[in-house]
């Protein structure tokens, strides 16, 4: 197996020896965590375990397990938040839905549902990674079912002011529910639901060292108390009857191994992010390059790097080449023709967007690593053809 410098952590990460060694050994827990006998109920043991490990690492105490329902990955979570919190009863408050114009295609692609099928969607500002609270709180005057927002951009590493939003939508109407997306945030900046005034929680484990194929949506107990969540995916009612399917218990055994481990370590993690962040913007700010850097406030994880007429796909063939990965933006939508939303939303141009990469660190990336990325794009930048324009 090749090995990579690898600088693309918010696509995914590499599993972690723990979750690995967690996950080989739980392949012999071969019993249905829904069935009855001894073999279904040590299946069902792992199962709890590992919702606690990851509520743990949440910053909540469950008091049922319907609290955190797990899914197949963070899309389907987000999916289950939005369908799940539109399609729970008659609303009495009207068919509005307040996001933002950055969110991830999970989101953006349910909202464009939505809006087909008659729903207003009110899509907030993000230019230069600020959330446009004051344009969101306005909206909120209108009265809204859902206020679903992501904490931390995906391809700019902006963390979005969502607290105050998610507050004034509570302090307006207690029933709108309020869903963060928070995949990138995870583990590498301080949130807990309830800091966040957040009703659900989207979280993954691939983001974190865990397996991919595993995601979990945190459902707070009002909204269990106020019926506001419907069931997304139909079946045998496995995770409290709001996610058939029976479990994928290694993949979860994984997941909560994994944020037992990163949670453990995370402030260790957020500091060596940090360093090597900051290396790199001082070695690339002597570079011809543009670093797309948020406004506000921002992850410790993510650099939006804009190459001199340079297509991004031409410098990632150039990198992969010298064995280092980096992204042309989110991997849900790397292969796509049109130009990143994200990037657009941040106040970028079209051909700006189409000459800009992603790099995005973890806490097993070195400075050593950093410095080969450097000598890599200024190799680069000297050698590939220029976009005329």
């Amino acid at each position: 197996m090749k090995q990579w410098i690898y600088f693309d952590n918010s696509a995914t990460t590499a599993l972690c020896p723990e979750a690995q060694a967690a996950m080989t050994e739980a392949m012999g827990v071969y019993g249905n965590p829904s069935s009855l006998h001894g073999a279904g109920q040590e299946a069902h043991m792992l199962l709890e375990k590992a919702r606690g490990q990851v509520a743990a690492a949440l910053g909540v105490r469950l008091t049922r397990p319907a609290e955190l329902i797990f899914t197949a990955s963070g899309s389907e979570a987000n999916n289950q938040a939005i369908f799940g919190t539109v399609y729970a009863k008659p609303r009495r408050i009207g068919k509005r839905i307040i996001t933002t114009d950055c969110e991830h295609p999970s989101v953006a692609s349910a909202m464009a549902r939505l809006e087909r099928e008659g729903f207003e969607i009110i899509r907030i500002p993000t230019k230069g990674g600020v959330l446009d609270v004051d344009a969101a709180i306005a909206a909120l005057e209108t009265p809204t079912v859902l206020v679903s927002m992501m904490l931390v951009n995906n391809e700019t590493g902006a963390r979005f002011d969502v607290e105050r939003v998610f507050s004034a939508a509570k302090r307006v109407n207690p029933e709108t529910v309020t869903h963060c997306d928070c995949v990138q945030g995870f583990l590498k900046v301080p949130f807990t639901p309830m800091s966040l005034k957040a009703d659900l929680v989207t979280v993954s484990a691939h983001k974190i060292h865990g397996p991919k194929g595993v995601g979990a949506l945190y459902v707070s107990p009002a909204i269990h108390k106020a019926k506001q969540l419907a069931s997304h995916i139909y079946g045998g009612g496995q995770e409290s009857g709001f996610r058939a399917g029976t479990e994928n218990l290694i993949g979860i055994v994984g997941f909560g191994t994994a944020c037992a481990v990163m949670s453990a370590h995370k402030q260790e993690h957020v500091e060596t992010m940090q360093h090597l962040r900051a290396q790199l913007e001082a070695a690339l700010s002597q570079k011809d390059v543009i670093l797309n850097i948020p406004q506000g406030a921002r992850a410790p994880h993510v650099l939006s790097v804009t190459l001199p007429h340079i297509k991004s796909q031409t410098m990632l063939n150039h990198l992969s080449a010298k064995g280092i990965c980096v992204s042309s933006g989110s991997a849900c939508s790397a292969r796509a023709t049109h130009p990143s939303a994200s990037l657009l939303s941040f106040g970028l141009s079209a051909a700006a967007a189409d000459s800009t990469v992603r790099i995005s660190l973890c806490e097993r990336n070195t400075p050593e690593e950093v410095d080969a990325l450097c000598d890599a794009l200024e190799d680069g930048l000297n050698r590939l053809v220029r976009i005329k324009r």
